[in-house]
Parts: C-alpha cells; sequence; structure tokens
C-alpha cells in the first residue's frame, strides 16, 4: 500500500463507491484487508442510517432507531477517522527518518 494508493481509495470512498482489490492479489491478508473491510462496515453503517432517517420521515420508522443507526454510523466514521490520522502520522513520521 503506498500514499497514492491510498488517497485514492480516500477519493474513492468519498464518492460513495468501494475500491475493488486489485488483480494480481486476489487473496489479501493482513492490514490491508482489515481496512477495507472497516471502510465497508463504515459505508454499510452510513447507509443504514440514512435509511433510518428516510423512513422516519415518512412516518415509518421509530425515532430510537434512528438515533441508534446515527451513533453507530458517528462511531464508525470516527473510528475510521482516528484509524487515518494514526497512518498520516505514520507516514510523516517515516519520511522524516534519515536514509
Amino acid at each position: 500500500m503506498n500514499p497514492m494508493m491510498a488517497a485514492k481509495a480516500y477519493s474513492a470512498i468519498q464518492g460513495g463507491a468501494m475500491p475493488t482489490a486489485p488483480a494480481a492479489a486476489p487473496e489479501q491478508s493482513g492490514f490491508a484487508e482489515m481496512l477495507t473491510n472497516v471502510m465497508g462496515d463504515m459505508t454499510q453503517t452510513s447507509r443504514a442510517a440514512e435509511g433510518q432517517m428516510a423512513s422516519a420521515v415518512q412516518g415509518q420508522g421509530s425515532l430510537i432507531d434512528v438515533v441508534t443507526a446515527v451513533s453507530s454510523a458517528e462511531a464508525s466514521l470516527e473510528t475510521v477517522m482516528a484509524v487515518r490520522d494514526q497512518v498520516i502520522a505514520a507516514y510523516q513520521e517515516i519520511m522524516r527518518m534519515p536514509i
């Protein structure tokens, strides 16, 4: 995983599309797989919260369900942002190391 791939993945997530795994490595394992799973879970949680809000606006949903879904989506997003911040900090620290 290089910075360009990370930037493309982040950009794709902002647009709502999930990045696909490279064709050369069908069996991902480790950190890259974990990040892909976390991003997928965050996207699903956000969409579920949006669905709950839409049903509540239409009068079909419960306010408790909306609050629960939004809280879950917020926690998921905060987790992803914290991981992103730590990855960026680690990358910056590596770039400051003398060769």
